[in-house]
């Protein structure tokens, strides 16, 4: 990930190009930090750059990663899964003082196909590589024993004193007797006093919303709390939404294993369970909306999405697919870039700028530039692996040629990671074959 975002979420650089920084996604799915710990008390703490002296507060954490992509082409994948990200860097900035950073990093080029002074590297660092993963781990073990002890603290403090959000009544000594007593005469229950953490800052937030005239569970603003406590009382509102995750660095669930909601540990009971009913006809997937590439437009069929693009736009992917025999990702890689050029309001088949994504869309169809694509290596690019939109359901709609063989198929362009060949002695001596040679000559 860049800056918290899919590797996908940035925009390689080049003179006319902008920059996207940032996550994007569909308006269905709204971007977020799962697990960012709006209670920190370390934002302030200074984190310094990996490969220079350059630093940033860790509040403005996404200030140093910019910095990191766009001086030194480094990009650090799934930032927001790093539990302690001063310490990550910190670990970083020493082994890297100690090796070259192709030691370390997968290397990216860019614009492979074109002129050798227009291309560039970029370096990846991810837990592929097992002393990245080892870390992250050890991170992850290390906040969540820091997280036991803060939880274990509120606990056993008895000098809690705060007054309900929704009466006049002062509750003094341990945290669950306020808890307890929303839940009994309010109806409002945030779950297990036990399961809370950093319960303070938990309130604060909910108080600041009701300030606000926010509704805990809808978020919709009203007029006065009259209206307010009407709506909540009427809807049945009178609870947070589970699903929103900057609750979840207040539930002692989230720090358990990494890069793991609630949701994800919960539903780990359920997959260990023995079943011996195979019967899946009761099985109801959760509907996926594709989004049309020029316009607003949401189908949960993706043959309709397609249908409409054609009927609307005249842009048919199928025609595309099989007049340039476009493999799998060649497929993903078109899609991937078209988005991204009508996401920076430029025109991807003349390159025309525009100041706003319709008067875009209305050049492409006024120009009849829907169905004009540039030359192949323009777009046929390993940077337009990655989405531009991190839930773009569009991609999953894609599939191979019928006339492709299994010598010509999407895998052939897929980059392949090398094993850890460090200790190939041992490895050798380890292995299976080995010992199945020295049992087969024993026998003869």
């Amino acid at each position: 990930d860049i800056l918290g975002c899919p590797p996908s979420c940035f925009t390689l650089p080049s003179d006319e190009q902008e920059w996207i920084l940032e996550p994007l996604c569909f308006p269905e799915q709204p971007a977020t930090d799962i697990g960012t710990n709006s209670s920190s008390h370390h934002d302030m703490e200074v984190v310094t750059c990996v490969l220079c002296s350059h630093s940033a507060p860790l509040s403005e954490k996404d200030r140093l990663l910019k910095h990191l992509v766009l001086v030194h082409k480094l990009v650090i994948a799934d930032v927001k899964l790093i539990a302690d990200f001063p310490k990550y860097m910190e670990y970083w900035k020493n082994r890297i003082s100690e090796q070259p950073i192709t030691d370390f990093c997968s290397v990216i080029k860019t614009n492979s196909q074109g002129p050798v002074e227009k291309q560039e590297h970029y370096f990846l660092l991810c837990d592929v590589l097992p002393e990245d993963r080892v870390l992250r781990e050890h991170l992850q073990q290390k906040r969540l024993e820091e997280i036991l002890e803060q939880q274990q603290r509120e606990r056993d403090d008895d000098s809690f004193q705060r007054i309900c959000m929704f009466c006049n009544d002062e509750f003094n000594g341990n945290r669950s007797s306020l808890l307890n007593h929303m839940a009994r005469e309010h109806s409002f229950s945030v779950g297990l006093p036990d399961n809370i953490v950093y319960c303070v800052e938990f309130l604060d937030h909910l108080q600041s919303k009701l300030d606000n005239l926010q509704c805990l569970y809808c978020e919709k603003t009203f007029r006065d709390k009259t209206t307010l406590k009407d709506h909540m009382r009427k809807k049945q509102h009178r609870r947070i939404n589970g699903n929103n995750s900057e609750y979840d660095c207040f539930y002692i669930i989230n720090y358990l294993e990494l890069g793991k909601t609630w949701e994800e540990v919960q539903s780990e009971d359920d997959r260990e369970m023995e079943d011996e009913d195979d019967d899946w006809s009761d099985w109801q997937a959760h509907p996926v909306c594709a989004v049309c590439l020029f316009c607003e437009q949401q189908s949960e069929s993706m043959e309709k999405i397609y249908t409409h693009m054609e009927e609307t736009h005249g842009f048919d992917l199928h025609k595309l697919k099989t007049e340039l025999n476009l493999r799998f990702y060649q497929q993903v890689k078109l899609v991937n870039y078209i988005r991204r050029e009508i996401h920076q309001c430029r025109c991807y088949g003349c390159q025309e700028k525009f100041g706003s994504k319709p008067e875009v869309i209305r050049h492409v169809m006024e120009a009849g530039h829907v169905m004009q694509l540039p030359e192949t290596s323009t777009w046929d690019q390993p940077q337009y692996y990655f989405p531009t939109y991190e839930n773009d359901a569009l991609l999953c709609a894609l599939s191979d040629s019928d006339s492709e063989s299994e010598h010509t198929g999407p895998w052939r362009d897929v980059p392949v990671i090398a094993e850890d060949i460090s200790n190939l002695k041992v490895l050798k001596q380890t292995s299976v074959l080995s010992h199945l040679l020295k049992n087969t000559d024993s026998s003869s």
